[in-house]
């Protein structure tokens, strides 16, 4: 059985060397779980956008740099956690919801500044693709196939070495081209990463039925929860920056 899947949380390896377990992971707990770490997120979320409108109101931009960078680096720390302690996740899950969280709410606030409504728009369209990607997988339009998590998992990799590329050459006042351009192949390349990003969704949801099936341990329900979550909210931002270009 191949647990393979682009989403760096729930790869081939993540079920191997797990003990057996007499209380295993059941889709009902599975989805509580993430419904749960979403209202998390959500929250912290809340919380995020009114510290950002604090500092507006105040002029204040001393706090800009520190909040960047303890957001950053808490949801960092505690996704990397999450991913190599898997039998902590019922803590460290919830810790980078709340992390995760707080800087969305902080990122979007300033997007819903210079462009009004642009984030009800994105939230909207972020649930409607997980809700059509969720039908897509219940009905089996689209079969998670060895081909299809290798092509998946290729695309996904390089994009993740894209942007990595792009965090280091920032550093020194440079951009990879394409991902803040408002031109037409900038936008281009924004539906491109959506599609990606949907994709993903499509395969975590297979993770977690596989899961399901062969009996994993009760605390991955958390773990799964945590992988889906990290597809969501890469979904969101994607779909928050492709909006942005489009209006800019």
């Amino acid at each position: 059985m191949s647990y393979k899947t682009g989403n760096p949380a729930l790869k081939e390896s993540t079920f191997k060397g797990l003990e057996k377990s007499s209380d295993v992971m059941t889709l009902e707990s599975t989805t509580k779980k993430t419904l749960f770490l979403l209202l998390v997120c959500i929250t912290s979320g809340v919380i995020g956008w009114q510290v950002a409108d604090w500092q507006l109101a105040r002029l204040d931009q001393s706090l800009f740099g520190p909040i960047l960078l303890i957001g950053i680096a808490g949801s960092l720390i505690t996704m990397l956690f999450t991913i190599f302690r898997k039998r902590n996740a019922n803590i460290t899950a919830p810790l980078y919801a709340i992390f995760e969280g707080f800087l969305i709410g902080w990122i979007s606030f300033w997007f819903e500044t210079e462009l009004n409504g642009i984030v009800l728009q994105a939230a909207l369209l972020t649930i409607s693709v997980f809700m059509a990607m969720l039908i897509i997988y219940l009905t089996g339009i689209i079969k998670v196939t060895e081909n299809f998590e290798l092509m998946l998992a290729t695309i996904t990799g390089g994009i993740g070495l894209y942007y990595l590329a792009n965090l280091l050459i920032n550093a020194v006042g440079k951009e990879m081209p394409l991902i803040n351009s408002t031109s037409v192949y900038g936008i281009a390349f924004s539906i491109f990463i959506i599609i990606v990003a949907a994709l993903n969704l499509v395969w975590d949801f297979d993770f977690i039925e596989q899961g399901v099936k062969n009996k994993a341990p009760k605390y991955m329900e958390w773990y799964a929860g945590f992988g889906l979550l990290v597809t969501i909210i890469w979904l969101y931002l994607e779909i928050l920056r492709g909006l942005a270009k489009s209006r800019r």
